[in-house]
């Protein structure tokens, strides 16, 4: 085991399947006594469809604003996707306290702003579900992987 768990970054693509790498994250969580941060990241459109769509939102407060609904509407999916593991999951004595668990939402490239939240939380480790589709861990884990200098737990899906 790891000495002195104290932060956990859980990265999820929150697809049909992840549940083994969040039931991972939450047993080290529990062990350690430790606070969990759930990350899932939206991924922008492509350069120059983002740079389009973000002068538009410049010129139209509305659009602006229906993106901020967006990802607020992300947020709280992922906030009862969480919630609804912890029922569904876990045991009395597996709950975890108020404000051990954290739930959040970044917008960006997933590598890029998994390993930006690991250090602004300074995780202690980071957890993340990997689909062998195109490489031998996908292109995301390959590139936390590649370039963090923090243990990472990879769990097959």
């Amino acid at each position: 085991m790891l000495p002195g768990v104290t932060r956990i970054l859980y990265a999820s693509d929150i697809r049909p399947g992840s549940r083994p790498a969040f039931r991972a994250a939450m047993s080290l969580c529990g062990h350690y006594k430790s606070h969990i941060t759930f990350l899932h990241v939206v991924e922008p459109v492509s350069g120059h469809a983002e740079r389009l769509v973000r002068s538009m939102m410049s010129d139209d407060p509305s659009l602006k604003a229906l993106h901020d609904e967006s990802l607020q509407h992300v947020q709280q999916q992922v906030v009862e996707r969480v919630e609804r593991f912890c029922r569904e999951e876990l045991d009395a004595s597996e709950m975890l306290a108020d404000g051990q668990l954290e739930a959040r939402v970044e917008e960006g490239a997933p590598w890029k702003k998994i390993l930006e939240v690991a250090e602004e939380m300074d995780a202690t480790v980071i957890v993340m579900g990997v689909r062998h589709q195109n490489s031998l861990l996908g292109d995301t884990p390959t590139k936390v992987m590649h370039h963090c200098r923090r243990p990472i737990l990879t769990v097959p899906l």
